[in-house]
């Protein structure tokens, strides 16, 4: 008879491929049984789900904490950040090491590592973002990926802040890393259109205020970088990843080039998909600012559809969390909003009121969407993203009849505001439990700051 740490029993258990009645034993971090009526010894711990599901902990692959950004620091840091993930059912995190030009990638990951290594309450990993492609960067490329980093990220975007990678890095970066098992994350946004309409709406900024901001950056300046990208991953061979799609336009050039049979694989996010850019010209437009931004209804109906389809893989954040008074710095001039919104706290429960609940996903879609598929694609399946002897003991144990409604005053987050303030879930975590150790009840944390580890994930990561 094993002696278990911990017994989740009487839940039903949700993977990408299965639904069914059992209970789960862990030990030493790790799921080591799952049966029916396992046997409790007296001092092993015991939670009741009974009425609810059990699913494989959340993954997001896509948050900025602590980020410097726009003349200031995202508001929650690397600690405060991964509290609110416990509390909204996410047990892994990925961040990102941004490289600084004229010093090497890895620098740049071991001072993100300092950050973060001894605040992180639940796991976590990191990308390498690329913004300097000279012969010591492309030196480091394959050390990096043995280190445990496969996946990296490159901006079309921000030239006059020093991170934007033009075509032939992108082309060279593709073409590197598809031999070595990694793959390239791109934030797709045609830069000189965009700089050129930014300007020319900002001649007019007191007349058209935060909408400015979606008036300036219209679909097509994301479609033809979309488009552009898969162009240079279809030549090289290389394996592209659109980050925070928010596009219709996007998710077709996605579905025609895996027709084509291009390695291209595309995330988007819950902004993208439950709101629309009227948010903008709202009294309080400017805090809905994110970069790309919130679209047209059309373009949410297309993604929803991409999720359902296969043409979106995985459902992300991109949580870069500014506060009220961080988001004032605007003071009129939608060039200087600080681009960002809280969301891995409330990613899952919103994705099964709106998913599950109201567009008939299965509760199989939202685990892939939020879970197996982002492990599986960033080197971390199956110790991740599914529940299976031998995996690790991450769980969330989910009560779908729970009714909550989003106020942000109740949110871990150190936001003061939340862009889904006032809706109305109903479903909502109860328990997450990460690599065995509770770390989050009925949305408050209960775990303990540092217990998170650094992530070692493996190359050739696939779907």
């Amino acid at each position: 008879m094993i002696e278990f740490d911990l017994i989740v029993r009487n839940g039903t258990v949700v993977t990408a491929s299965d639904s069914y009645k059992a209970d789960v034993g862990v030990k030493d971090e790790k799921v080591v049984a799952i049966s029916q009526n396992l046997e409790a010894a007296a001092d092993t711990k015991v939670i009741d789900a009974k009425g609810m599901y059990v699913f494989p902990g959340g993954i997001d692959v896509h948050v900025h904490f602590q980020l410097p950004f726009s003349g200031t620091v995202s508001a929650d840091d690397f600690e405060n950040g991964t509290k609110a993930a416990a509390c909204g059912g996410v047990t892994t995190v990925l961040d990102f090491a941004i490289q600084t030009k004229g010093r090497s990638i890895m620098e740049a990951i071991e001072a993100r590592r300092a950050e973060a290594d001894s605040k992180v309450c639940v796991d976590y990993g990191l990308h390498a973002a690329i913004t300097d492609w000279n012969a010591d960067t492309q030196a480091e490329i394959a050390k990096i990926i043995d280190y445990g980093i496969p996946s990296f990220k490159m901006f079309m975007i921000y030239k006059n802040e020093g991170w934007m990678a033009d075509d032939g890095m992108l082309f060279n970066a593709l073409e590197m890393t598809a031999k070595l098992g990694g793959h390239i994350g791109v934030h797709a946004e045609s830069v000189d259109v965009l700089n050129m309409l930014i300007e020319r709406y900002a001649e007019e900024k007191e007349k058209w205020g935060a909408y400015g901001h979606t008036l300036s950056r219209p679909c097509y300046t994301e479609s033809e970088a979309i488009i552009r990208a898969i162009q240079w991953a279809e030549a090289t061979g290389g394996k592209l990843y659109i980050v925070h799609m928010s596009t219709g336009e996007g998710a077709d050039a996605v579905h025609a080039a895996k027709q084509r049979g291009v390695r291209v694989f595309a995330e988007t996010c819950p902004q993208y998909l439950l709101l629309d850019d009227e948010v903008f010209k709202r009294e309080n437009g400017h805090l809905y600012a994110t970069c790309p931004q919130i679209k047209k209804p059309h373009d949410s109906e297309r993604l929803w559809k991409g999720l359902q389809n296969g043409d979106v893989q995985v459902l992300a954040t991109d949580t870069c969390t500014f506060t009220t008074e961080q988001k004032a710095a605007w003071n009129g001039d939608f060039r200087k909003i600080p681009f960002g919104l809280p969301g891995v706290e409330t990613m899952i429960p919103l994705m099964y009121t709106e998913g599950v609940g109201k567009r008939g996903f299965s509760i199989n879609q939202l685990v892939t969407l939020v879970s197996t598929n982002p492990a599986k694609l960033f080197g971390m399946y199956p110790d991740k993203g599914t529940i299976a002897i031998g995996s690790d003991a991450d769980l969330l144990v989910f009560d779908p009849k729970r009714e909550i409604t989003i106020h942000a005053r109740n949110l871990q987050t150190n936001c003061d505001w939340s862009p889904f303030e006032g809706w109305e879930l109903v479903g909502y975590p109860s328990i997450t439990i990460s690599r065995g150790k509770i770390v989050a009840r009925e949305g408050k944390f209960v775990g303990e700051v540092g217990y998170g580890t650094f992530l070692k994930r493996r190359p050739y990561g696939e779907i």
